[in-house]
């Protein structure tokens, strides 16, 4: 028969399975991302559902061939739905010893090694801390290995486009990906198209690369591999009829602040500091000055935040996004906006800290810092999306919360969830309730302390209207008419108004829902975030052993649903599985006076299902 591009392929009993993970890894300049996002479009475009896991070196560049420098890529796709990118890998690919010393733990025992022999160097095993080779000294007899010179080639297969030999080795990458996707019976004409499409204005480039895929593929196709190595078959999964895309957190989270600013009928004004890893919201909106967004790169955190809530100040939307360092930096700010009582958005995608921290890997633990972290009592909405594809409807409910109670809300997000992707199905944007802002616009008896009577929220005037000059400032402000005060009652008054205001939230958010099963039981599992999947899934499994464990996941943190002590109070144990040291535990306990049993993990990697899996059966054997 014929594959993709015109090569022939031999017909290959292949065996049917309902999920498969598979990560690629290799140095930082390998192109291992590419990689893994291009089999993330395949496999898409294929019908199957999917999750994946980028993994990042937290160093900028560290030295080739080093462990501190490997990237890593994984995807979980099956048959089935799929909440994780998976606990271990079926498949590894390596392309450097350095990458197999940091991956290889994770494999689950007799899976599929792919190796680079090309670069199984002297000088590279010594980098990475090996003393001998382990593709030769039987250290792997308990996996599957292809071993092949992926470097040699790959420089055979790009030999006819004119590449110098530098250019040539970094289409390594591609031939892996051919490999890989004969190994699952996947199209290559989607990378074929992309490639031709990244590379136009050098089309030799694209060429190699296009040959390095075929060659990948025809290397498994015609070496009979499959003898020792079983060729596989992924179904596509059943999923609602729409129009799907895969997308990351970062990339819906910039979505919905779009979708929230346009139902809101506010231009919107986002002004940022980079900062791993929560710049790709900065990188994306500036993208879009057609939907009427303003960008602005601050020259710091604190700018950034003063200059977002000048922007509010001014009639618009002020956003701003960065990550716990950045929130520290900018909380002075944040109470400012809270004084004010101004609307403002602020996206904290949260990373392994303290201080620089790991940047670059993923951790749940600004929670304290969201819910409690500034000075005097100031209290903001916090809210957390669970996964990359709710982070479109979570930024939207920040910013209707945000106008609809002229305060700041913040948006807890983590690495994970940023640079994950899954299926998304496009929503119909205009079936999204509007929720438009209504400016002040009558003199009469005007001060900017006038509040609503149910939400409690003060007007907002948009400077430089007639009769309706005002200030505003970060001294305490009369209640009755807006002026500066130092009185201690109006302090009094005006302290439980803003906390009022911010409780009275709970009666506008839905009640606390159970994801999966019944709302009383031996075992409540309660997450917040990405810990989503993991529990989800480990959930499942447990039900399905008969057991009454049930799964609650949390979208309002603060103020919490009205519903939610009830809903704890129904069950025997209460478990949160949390990256941090137990911060929602903290907060449950606080509010509720229950007594909430932790599972933490600060590793800089999500939860594995097996590990919420057997924490569940623990609490349930006693």
């Amino acid at each position: 028969m014929e594959g993709t591009a015109g090569v022939a392929v031999s017909e290959e009993i292949r065996e049917e399975v309902e999920d498969v993970v598979v990560r690629f890894a290799g140095d930082s300049g390998d192109g291992i991302q590419i990689t893994g996002g291009q089999f993330t479009l395949t496999t898409a475009l294929a019908g199957n559902d999917l999750s994946t896991f980028p993994d990042f070196p937290a160093e900028i560049r560290a030295p080739a061939g080093t462990t501190f420098g490997v990237s890593a890529f994984q995807i979980h796709f099956g048959s089935r739905e799929i909440r994780t990118a998976g606990d271990a890998p079926d498949v590894l690919v390596v392309l450097n010893p350095a990458a197999l010393k940091v991956n290889l733990g994770d494999l689950n025992r007799g899976g599929l090694i792919v190796a680079d022999t090309g670069a199984f160097t002297d000088r590279n095993l010594k980098k990475a801390g090996y003393e001998d080779n382990p593709l030769e000294n039987g250290s792997l007899d308990a996996y599957k290995v292809i071993a092949v010179d992926i470097t040699k080639a790959t420089l055979e297969a790009v030999k006819p486009h004119g590449l110098t030999q530098k250019e040539g080795a970094r289409c390594k990458n591609m031939w892996t990906l051919g490999l890989v996707y004969w190994l699952y019976n996947r199209d290559r004409q989607p990378t074929v198209d992309w490639l031709n499409q990244k590379f136009a204005k050098r089309q030799e480039i694209a060429d190699a690369n296009i040959a390095a895929v075929n060659a990948g593929h025809i290397f498994g196709d015609t070496s009979e591999i499959s003898g020792e190595t079983a060729v596989y078959n992924v179904l596509p999964a059943e999923i609602a009829p729409g129009l799907y895309r895969t997308v990351t957190g970062m990339e819906s989270t910039s979505w919905g602040l779009v979708a929230g600013a346009q139902k809101a009928n506010l231009v919107m004004t986002f002004c940022g500091y980079p900062i791993t890893p929560a710049t790709a919201v900065l990188h994306n909106l500036s993208k879009m000055k057609n939907f009427g967004v303003v960008t602005f790169q601050a020259e710091d955190e604190i700018a950034a935040a003063c200059a977002a809530i000048g922007a509010s100040y001014a009639g618009t939307l002020g956003v701003t996004a960065t990550s716990g360092p950045g929130i520290a930096l900018k909380a002075e700010a944040i109470g400012l906006a809270i004084s004010v009582e101004l609307p403002l958005v602020i996206v904290n995608v949260q990373r392994a800290g303290p201080s620089t921290g790991l940047p670059t890997k993923t951790e749940q633990s600004d929670l304290y810092q969201a819910v409690y972290g500034r000075n005097g009592d100031a209290p903001l909405p916090v809210i957390s999306a669970r996964s990359p594809a709710e982070c479109f409807e979570v930024a939207i409910e920040a910013c209707r919360i945000a106008t609809k109670y002229m305060t700041p809300v913040m948006m807890l997000m983590d690495g994970y969830i940023a640079n994950a992707s899954e299926p998304w199905l496009i929503p119909n944007v205009s079936e999204i309730e509007a929720f438009p802002v209504e400016f002040h616009k009558d003199p009469e008896g005007f001060h900017p302390s006038i509040r609503d009577e149910d939400s409690l929220a003060r007007t907002w005037a948009v400077p430089g209207t007639p009769g309706l000059e005002h200030r505003v400032g970060g001294i305490e402000k009369s209640y009755e008419n807006g002026n500066l005060s130092y009185d201690a009652d109006n302090h009094q008054k005006m302290t439980d108004v803003r906390r009022a205001k911010i409780d009275g939230i709970a009666k506008d958010i839905p009640d606390q829902d159970v994801i999966r099963g019944e709302d009383n039981g031996d075992i409540a599992v309660v997450g917040w975030g990405s810990t989503f999947g993991p529990i989800s899934r480990a959930v499942q499994k447990v039900q399905n052993n008969g057991h009454r464990v049930s799964h609650i996941h949390m979208r309002h943190i603060w103020p919490m649903p009205g519903n939610l002590e009830g809903l704890l109070r129904n069950f025997k144990t209460v478990l949160i599985p949390e990256m941090n040291t137990g911060q929602l535990i903290t907060v449950i306990r606080d509010k509720f006076l229950i007594d909430a049993k932790g599972l933490n993990k600060v590793s800089g990697k999500p939860f594995k299902v097996s590990e919420v899996e057997e924490a569940i059966r623990e609490y349930l054997e006693k």
